[in-house]
């Protein structure tokens, strides 16, 4: 009876779910937005986003970091993300930075990372450890690599990633946009410089889209900031480009906005193109257009007419998604986790609960009480049938095991930390209405404390069993 009342119940939630998700048995896939949300402790990680129309958008994870940078400076901004052309792998890239280190945006324009932080799936839903690429350190006295993009190139065989780079060069220093070829985006050409503009006038925050056929006759369109939002086309990405205009025939212009976004609506001759509101702190703005060879007809949203969800969000990228995708996506993240504390059974007035991250144990008294409060979500590893430990108070930290001890430690999308940080929840071993947490990692081996600190250990007695017996509590 219990089994059948919880297939029951989960059928009630993926049901409710795909409901809210606005996701139906035959539907016509989705997009995905990854993002940063702004300078604040946790705001440059990596969040995710999602939609079915392109306007309206729904946060993953409860608004909360889905990833978390624990390489170079540890924050990452300025998120692109990209499929290989036969759709079984994506990557994310993304600037190595982290402003709210309080470095400073002099140092980190001409004494920042080289590096570009970069992930890489098969799902999109399980990522790799993030990894570092040095890709501008060659170029000299390069102070930054920011806003890194990529691009299948068909005529190099090859993804041709471009970022903007700030060094002198013809005796002036200023922001370029440079490329490089990868076919792994593990081993990467040397730097090139790819667009340049005359005089002292930077450039930045280039993004490319395929859009054959389109009116206007170009393969390709790229948008930019350099003092506009300039739209240019070409035949070819590394060919020359011809420029179709700006957005200041709808009143904006760099110095209002940059990073701009542009994506196609699945199904429609229909292009968006987002622009972040830096300047006034809004975060995006959506305009659409039915023409792509001409900047005339850009059009900003009315208001109302989107919604683009719960969090801030900052400079990113969007791709369009299969049925699949998205139900992978939002079965993994999607919904809202109540949040919870584990009582312990034997000691009942004692919680599980987080101490400088490298300890966890049972205390009474918890303070500050958040340390105690977790959304018990589903399994990182695994989300049928497994739990994992969402921090309250530490947001993208995961209740994991490492060497049998527990830490509080920030997820990085590796399959080693998805599956420490992964329990089966089964009836506790000295109370069947409570529970006991098995790892899915170590699967002969269950959360329990000894002597207030939590460990892994194996239950071969009545009192490991005990400690091994948690209340879920509000």
């Amino acid at each position: 009876m219990k089994k059948y009342q919880k297939a029951v119940r989960a059928a009630f939630v993926a049901a409710a779910l795909a409901a809210s998700f606005g996701i139906a048995q035959a539907q016509s896939g989705g997009y995905l937005l990854v993002h940063f949300t702004g300078e604040s402790e946790s705001g440059e990680q990596t969040y995710m986003s999602v939609s079915t129309d392109g306007m309206h958008w729904t946060d993953l994870n409860d608004s909360q970091p889905v990833l978390r940078s624990t390489v170079g400076e540890k924050g990452v901004r300025d998120h692109s993300i990209v499929r290989s052309p036969d759709g079984t792998k994506y990557w994310i890239l993304a600037t190595d930075l982290r402003i709210a280190s309080g470095k400073g945006w002099d140092t980190a324009m001409h004494r920042g990372s080289t590096n570009l932080v970069i992930w890489e799936s098969s799902d999109l839903v399980h990522w790799s450890a993030p990894r570092l690429v040095d890709v501008a350190g060659a170029i000299p006295s390069a102070g930054c690599a920011w806003a890194p993009e990529a691009i299948w190139d068909p005529e190099s065989n090859a993804y041709i990633v471009y970022w903007t780079t700030i060094s002198p060069l013809n005796g002036v220093d200023k922001p370029r946009i440079y490329y490089a070829k990868t076919t792994d985006f593990v081993t990467f050409t040397p730097p090139q410089l790819y667009i340049d503009r005359p005089g002292d006038q930077s450039i930045i925050d280039t993004q490319i889209i395929a859009v054959e056929g389109s009116v206007g006759g170009y393969r390709y369109v790229r948008a930019s900031g350099d003092g506009q939002i300039t739209l240019e086309g070409s035949q070819s990405v590394l060919g020359s480009w011809t420029t179709i205009g700006d957005l200041s025939q709808v009143g904006l212009t760099g110095r209002m906005v940059e990073g701009p976004i542009l994506f196609k609506f699945n199904g429609e001759a229909k292009w968006g193109l987002w622009v972040d509101q830096y300047a006034s702190g809004k975060g995006y703005l959506p305009l659409t257009s039915i023409n792509m060879g001409s900047a005339d007809n850009w059009k900003i949203a009315s208001e109302g007419s989107y919604n683009l969800g719960a969090s801030h969000k900052r400079h990113g990228g969007i791709l369009s998604l299969n049925d699949a995708e998205l139900s992978r996506l939002t079965a993994q993240w999607g919904g809202t986790a109540p949040i919870r504390r584990l009582q312990s059974s034997n000691f009942p007035d004692r919680y599980v609960r987080h101490a400088n991250f490298t300890s966890v144990r049972i205390d009474s008294d918890v303070s500050p009480l958040d340390d105690s409060k977790f959304r018990v979500v589903k399994g990182l590893a695994d989300n049928a049938g497994f739990v994992s430990f969402a921090s309250i108070n530490q947001p993208g930290y995961y209740l994991r095991h490492k060497n049998f001890a527990f830490e509080l430690a920030p997820y990085d999308g590796s399959p080693q930390f998805a599956a420490d940080a992964t329990f089966a929840e089964e009836a506790g071993f000295a109370d069947t209405a409570a529970s006991s947490f098995r790892s899915y990692s170590q699967p002969n081996y269950y959360m329990r404390h000894y002597a207030y600190q939590l460990r892994l250990d194996t239950i071969d007695n009545a009192t490991a069993g005990s400690d091994a017996t948690f209340r879920i509590t509000d």
